[in-house]
């Protein structure tokens, strides 16, 4: 035998299966072979010893290590001649380096080397969930934990791409065929090995990637703008005592509906303080006054910080552990104490605002404690959210917050449900990794960060409909994290259930015609009647030869319009806040439907898109109540609503560099941008976000 440890360079992919004795290795290598008609590789320290075995019925030593190896190696080059595409190898040099040291306690130095260097596109590590099965060379049916360890160990290190394989012998060989073919798409599309691994075990289907990546390069089509909706042309305008009979009919009929209320949550507060982390970046307190800097940066949301310091919640707290931390502070110049109260509130190891998310910073002072946004979200939730006494919220929260999201809950909840008589049951889910964006340059070309790994970034709060989709409710109200004020909470309430009167009153409705179509007790003048409803009060325009459709298909028509999710959408007057706004719009398909349409969404080159946005008289304060069953009372599935081309690329900074992702159609966007739509204007009130930590000074989040 040639004593040689080269391994033969090749286009060919080939699969390393890699673990220990008995774990399915050799039948899945011929599994996959005999699927893609290519050559597997034995293992021939097998035969070896098995042949030593009955020769002179010795086990393996120390010295057989070598000879393993270099009969390794050139069956594998052997194989590698006739091989297909793919080639599939029970073992490999690695397997025989593991074993060496694990038994012997070291491996030959040209082992070692060759092992290492050795390259395979992926490598499968194979799970001890299978039973070990005995025969004349397997001798260690205990300890498995301990060496598959080892095992998984040995390819961290050496940093190997790999993928660990579980189940039983079909679900391994469906799970690795399947993992097969994207690793192959990968290949095919410029991404490495290591690349695909990082893809793979970040939950991202690949295909999502191939799809963004097409995106970046194609761009996305902006909206077509056909006008705003104002009053009376898309928006609904309700009296005050319209306001009170539709929250007056919703509280009759919530004793025998589920209700729930949804705040997406799952993001920290560094946009909140972004001009206070610059300040600090960019400010030297020994060579530079305050009043210098903002001068120089035109910074006005500095000074506004800095002389109501004193009027936000959390001033005490911050000024207490000041003279705390400087024992000379009250002698300090002015600028010290202002800039050291600014480092402090945002430094890691004091109150690290900036990190922390939103729910959990104190925003409104009240005489007895100071309340953070979860307490204010749980007070709204026990006055308009509940039924039977009951009420559910539910946050989308980053896992790394939520612990602190429990911990102010636990510190909050048993107050409010004794001041109020309910029991609130709170829930919590994740934005699903899966739904992330890879991160390119302006060129398209792939980001990576200092380690040479892929960047990701989270797909946006399009992704929420997954979690939203999982909920199971009859009716769920949907409202941001900081949007919530210390005053108001009954006229707040009331509009919220006037919002919520109306959407049961346009589904029963829905129901009752679907209801009838199901029961074939639909005549042509009810057809003219449902065709009046679908126009006047769910904004749905007909094709032009929707007259000229048999009555079955206008039947079937009628049907498809009406059986979805329905959403009724507060809108208030537009003073100039970022963010969507409701217009008519139409698709490719030169259909006109009402939805919420976000700036970056329009094409702002073009004059006319640009005319009728600045004509935009409301704006969408993400005020939602979602009707998510149909007539037969069942779950909707809400992906199926979702308009996929409608979502964004976004510019971010990584490491100080200008990143494009993609994110996903707005929850309140293109994500329901299939729903029957009710938009309904509410007065200001109803909207007091908190996007900078100075909207904390505006009337609605002070005392009174």
């Amino acid at each position: 035998m040639e004593k040689n440890l080269r391994q033969q360079k090749t286009n060919i992919i080939k699969i390393a299966l890699f673990g220990p004795e008995s774990t399915g290795k050799t039948t899945l290598a011929k599994q996959l072979a005999a699927y893609y008609e290519t050559e597997w590789v034995p293992e021939f320290a097998r035969d070896y010893l098995q042949t030593k075995w009955e020769e002179t019925q010795h086990i393996c030593i120390a010295d057989d290590m070598m000879p393993i190896a270099y009969g390794q190696v050139a069956l594998e080059n052997q194989k590698l001649a006739s091989a297909k595409k793919y080639l599939f190898c029970d073992t490999n040099l690695l397997v025989t380096k593991v074993f060496s040291e694990m038994y012997y306690g070291f491996s030959d130095p040209l082992l070692h080397e060759a092992a290492l260097e050795h390259e395979y596109d992926l490598f499968f590590l194979t799970d001890i969930d299978v039973p070990w099965e005995k025969d004349d060379i397997r001798d260690t049916p205990n300890g498995r934990e301990t060496v598959f360890s080892g095992f998984k160990q040995t390819l961290v290190e050496t940093k190997k791409p790999f993928i660990t394989l579980s189940g039983n012998e079909k679900s391994r060989l469906e799970k690795a065929i399947h993992i097969i073919e994207n690793l192959t798409l990968a290949k095919e599309n410029g991404f490495s090995s290591s690349d695909f691994v990082q893809i793979y075990k970040h939950g991202i289907p690949f295909e999502n990637v191939l799809k963004q990546m097409g995106i970046f390069k194609k761009g996305i089509l902006k909206s077509n703008l056909i006008s705003p909706a104002t009053i009376d042309k898309g928006i609904l305008n309700l009296s005050q005592e319209d306001f009170q009979d539709k929250a007056q009919f919703f509280t009759l009929q919530k004793e025998t509906l589920k209700l729930q209320k949804f705040v997406p949550a799952s993001g920290a507060a560094s946009r909140m303080f972004k001009f206070l982390s610059a300040f600090l970046n960019d400010f030297n307190v020994k060579k530079e006054t305050i009043n210098a800097y903002i001068n120089r940066t035109k910074d006005s949301n500095l000074s506004i910080f800095i002389v109501a310091m004193d009027k936000f919640p959390f001033f005490e707290a911050v000024d207490n552990k000041l003279r705390e931390v400087y024992s000379d502070f009250e002698s300090l110049d002015r600028d010290y104490k202002n800039y050291y109260f600014i480092k402090l509130l945002l430094a890691s190891d004091y109150f690290d605002f900036a990190n922390k998310p939103k729910a959990v910073l104190p925003f409104h002072q009240y005489k007895t404690h100071i309340a953070n946004p979860i307490e204010e979200h749980l007070n709204e939730c026990v006055h308009y959210a509940t039924s039977g006494q009951v009420s559910h919220l539910h946050f989308t929260v980053s896992e790394a917050h939520q612990t602190q999201f429990e911990k102010a809950v636990d510190a909050v909840k048993d107050k409010v449900q004794q001041s109020s008589g309910t029991q609130i049951n709170i829930g919590y889910s994740y934005q699903n990794k899966r739904t992330d964006s890879i991160s390119v340059d302006a060129k398209n070309k792939i980001v990576r960060d200092k380690n040479d790994a892929l960047v990701f970034r989270p797909g946006g709060h399009g992704a929420l409909i997954e979690n939203l989709n999982e909920l199971d409710g009859d009716i769920i109200f949907i409202k941001n994290i900081d949007n919530v004020i210390q005053n108001h909470i009954e006229e707040i309430a009331l509009y919220k259930k006037a919002l919520a009167g109306i959407l049961i009153e346009i589904q029963q409705k829905v129901f009752h015609y679907l209801e009838a179509i199901d029961k074939q007790k639909i005549s042509e003048s009810e057809i003219t009647e449902i065709v009046s409803f679908l126009t006047q009060k769910l904004n749905i325009e007909l094709t032009n030869d929707f007259n000229k459709f048999t009555f079955e298909n206008k039947i079937s028509k009628i049907k498809e319009l009406l059986d979805r999710p329905i959403r009724v959408c507060g809108m208030v007057r537009n003073e100039g806040e970022p963010g969507g706004g409701p217009f008519w719009v139409m698709s490719e398909k030169g259909m006109i439907s009402l939805q919420i349409v976000e700036t970056s969404q329009v094409d702002l080159t073009n004059k006319k898109q640009l005319e009728i946005l600045a004509e935009a008289s409301h704006f969408n304060p993400v005020d939602l109540v979602c009707g998510i069953k149909n007539y037969k009372n069942q779950k909707f599935d809400l992906s199926k609503f979702v308009d996929h081309k409608t979502g964004f690329i976004v510019e971010k900074s990584v490491e100080g560099k200008t990143v494009k992702n993609y994110e996903l159609p707005g929850l309140w966007n293109g994500a329901m941008a299939k729903w029957l739509t009710i938009f309904v204007a509410v007065p200001l009130i109803t909207f007091n976000p908190v996007k900078t930590v100075n909207d904390l000074l505006k009337p609605a989040h002070q005392p009174q």
